[in-house]
């Protein structure tokens, strides 16, 4: 049994007297000790669905269709009190942006400590004794000193890493990592995907990684989805994606991707820009940037099929 399992997940927001569908359809499945990449475009549907597993979709949007199944347990039939014994403890997540992620007026040992008061029966002592060795876990210089900071006292990576420690503080099964190294230099990106790499080795926690870049999900990842205005167009194992991508969204993103495409004089922007979720194009709402399309792309949307042994995607002309 597959750790986390999306089936046809469906999350809707109305606006304007319209409903924009944010997520349309999306499955996929995350195994113990996998890492699954999640890549696309900004607003494609990425951190919705990461706080769909936690239900935390902000208002007015709501899950309208699908199953969320964590080890067994249907998350959407889950009473709120249910889902906050796990929230935090078998199910964490980084979040996009650690200073606002993070209380400005506690410092980064209390904000650890509090997650473990949360969900064990530990003392405050303990709880804190327990915070400054996570802080020391995730690689924080002098954690006993920096416990005691505000986050303001810290720099952007020892901000991520914090909370790195906080989402790993009750040793969770699944942890999604939201962009985790947004705005971070390149030397502080480096150490964060290798802490990572270090906690799903010696933990065996399964992973959804969150970004833009698929050079993280090069060395990151097992399997990666490829998304798309709300839908998953390609879906495989990484090594397959990256030697014959099928969808030619995601041949677009690796030719405008350095060191990742082939090595050229010029990268290549993806040309036009991602549609409103209100006025989608007719059919594949890929089709009128795409190079490859037909009069039939924009007659009806492709299913997600597998086009090859673990390889699916959602386009006629593969």
């Amino acid at each position: 049994m597959a750790l986390l399992a999306i089936e046809r997940l469906t999350l809707d927001f109305p606006r304007d007297g319209q409903v924009a569908r944010a997520l349309d359809g999306v499955s996929f499945t995350v195994e113990r000790g996998q890492v699954m990449g999640l890549v696309g475009e900004s607003g494609c549907g990425k951190s919705m669905t990461a706080l769909a597993v936690m239900r935390l979709v902000p208002e007015p949007g709501r899950i309208s269709g699908g199953r969320i199944v964590f080890d067994g347990i249907d998350l959407l039939s889950l009473p709120e009190h249910g889902m906050r014994r796990l929230r935090g403890a078998r199910i964490a997540m980084i979040f996009q942006e650690p200073m606002t992620a993070l209380n400005p007026v506690l410092t980064a040992g209390f904000q650890v400590a509090e997650v473990l008061r949360i969900h064990k029966p530990i003392s405050a002592r303990a709880a804190w004794t327990r915070a400054v060795e996570l802080l020391a876990e995730v690689g924080i210089p002098e954690p006993a000193a920096r416990a005691n900071d505000y986050p303001h006292q810290l720099s952007g990576g020892m901000r991520q890493r914090v909370m790195i420690a906080m989402a790993i503080a009750c040793e969770p099964d699944l942890l999604i990592a939201d962009e985790p190294t947004t705005a971070l230099d390149v030397t502080i990106q480096a150490e964060i995907l290798d802490l990572l790499r270090g906690l799903r080795q010696r933990r065996g926690m399964g992973i959804v990684l969150i970004t833009h870049d698929l050079g993280i999900v090069a060395e990151q990842a097992d399997r990666v989805a490829i998304m798309y205005a709300g839908r998953i167009v390609e879906q495989a194992p990484v090594t397959d994606l990256f030697d014959r991508p099928l969808h030619p969204y995601t041949q677009a993103l690796l030719r405008s991707m350095p060191g990742v495409a082939v090595r050229r004089e010029r990268l290549e922007a993806v040309p036009g820009t991602v549609p409103d979720l209100l006025h989608l194009p007719s059919g594949c709402a890929f089709h009128d940037r795409c190079p490859l399309a037909i009069e039939e792309c924009a007659a009806r949307v492709p299913p997600l099929e597998e086009k090859a042994a673990q390889h699916r995607a959602a386009c006629i002309r593969v």
